[in-house]
């Protein structure tokens, strides 16, 4: 799996994202291959959004952000001593 920028761009009544031809070149993508294209808008605070929607929420969302880094954390470690 890879991950690239990408500008969305119009193309006749439909709209498209260009590959470059390194990153096909490097995946062994040909033309008539299906793949699968995550849309992620740049600029967005996922975050805001996530925890401006649980204000009734009955957990502290302090400590749940903690656990979610501590995690993401734990995971970093991990992946870090793998390369070791």
């Amino acid at each position: 799996m890879i991950e690239i920028k990408s500008k969305l761009r119009k193309w006749g009544n439909s709209f498209g994202v260009i590959i470059p031809i390194g990153e096909v070149k490097d995946e062994n993508i040909k033309e008539g291959d299906e793949v699968t294209v995550l849309v992620k808008r740049e600029g967005r605070n996922v975050l805001r959004e996530t925890f401006g929607t649980l204000k009734n929420w009955k957990i502290d969302t302090q400590k749940f952000k903690d656990e979610i880094r501590k995690e993401e954390y734990e995971a970093e470690k991990r992946k870090w001593k793998n390369i070791s």
